[in-house]
């Protein structure tokens, strides 16, 4: 499999005439791991789900490409098929889909008519997943995430990635809600899909994430657009110094960006 490539150029992005993303640009390559933090309200979230083609958001300029393809210009299945994925802040239920069941299908859904992953194949992968996750396999035949605590739908989100293996994924602070050892887990199942064919874009508001998975790249985001990038050192700064720094370097004085700050706990 090629490496691939997800590049985003001056993006805006606004929610009922709200402007939330001001200019965003970045590009994100197989075998890079970038993360983006910054505090609550600076339109994180609203650019994972724009990216990924949330009906909510309406994007007003910029372009999305992966691998050359216009990513605006497909449907949001289309935008999984194509290789990306997001994991979401807040998973959703379906009553009646069991997890197998739902993994199986997103899995078919993105190969070719004929090529359809094999059952039994499916269950040894699922079961090995499972297992590198901690999680009871019993899960498998359980509803999606119907019942499922944060810490459990945040293990199933990243079962979902690994059973996928999407070209590019967006993984939007997925450690939020997760105790330590949980913690734990889930980035060892990140860990476990880096390399030369997967790229990865983490929203997060802690350090804590990147002490178990270093990322190439991170970039602080105030007012809808990336202001400050470096490497893992500096999300250990923002960890000891906070944000006030960058501020009085930028000159801002609120960081908050309209009804983004009250989406964005």
């Amino acid at each position: 499999m090629a490496g691939s490539t997800l590049k985003i150029e001056n993006l805006y992005v606004e929610i009922e005439g709200t402007e939330i993303i001001k200019g965003f640009s970045l590009e994100i390559n197989s075998g890079e791991i970038h993360a983006i933090m910054g505090p609550n309200g600076t339109g994180k979230s609203t650019l994972a789900s724009a990216i990924m083609g949330h009906p909510k958001y309406e994007i007003t300029a910029g372009t999305v490409h992966l691998d050359g393809e216009d990513v605006l210009e497909m449907e949001v299945d289309e935008r999984a098929r194509a290789g990306m994925f997001l994991a979401m802040q807040y998973p959703s239920e379906i009553s009646g889909v069991t997890n197998a069941d739902f993994m199986r299908s997103a899995i078919n859904a993105g190969r070719e008519e004929g090529d359809e992953i094999s059952l039994m194949k499916f269950i040894r992968k699922m079961e090995s997943q499972m297992d590198t996750l901690e999680m009871d396999p019993a899960f498998s035949q359980r509803y999606l995430n119907e019942g499922f605590s944060g810490g459990e739908k945040k293990r199933n989100e990243i079962l979902q990635l690994m059973m996928m293996e999407p070209k590019i994924a967006i993984l939007d602070e997925v450690d939020s809600g997760l105790d330590i050892d949980a913690l734990k887990v889930v980035s060892n199942g990140i860990n476990d899909l880096r390399g030369e064919n997967f790229g990865c874009l983490i929203i997060t508001h802690y350090q804590r994430l990147l002490d178990y998975i270093t990322p190439d790249h991170v970039h602080v985001m105030m007012q809808g657009r990336i202001v400050k990038s470096g490497d893992a050192q500096l999300a250990q700064r923002l960890e000891n110094e906070g944000y006030d720094w960058i501020k009085e370097e930028l000159g801002i004085e609120d960081e908050r960006v309209g009804q983004e700050a009250n989406q964005e706990a």
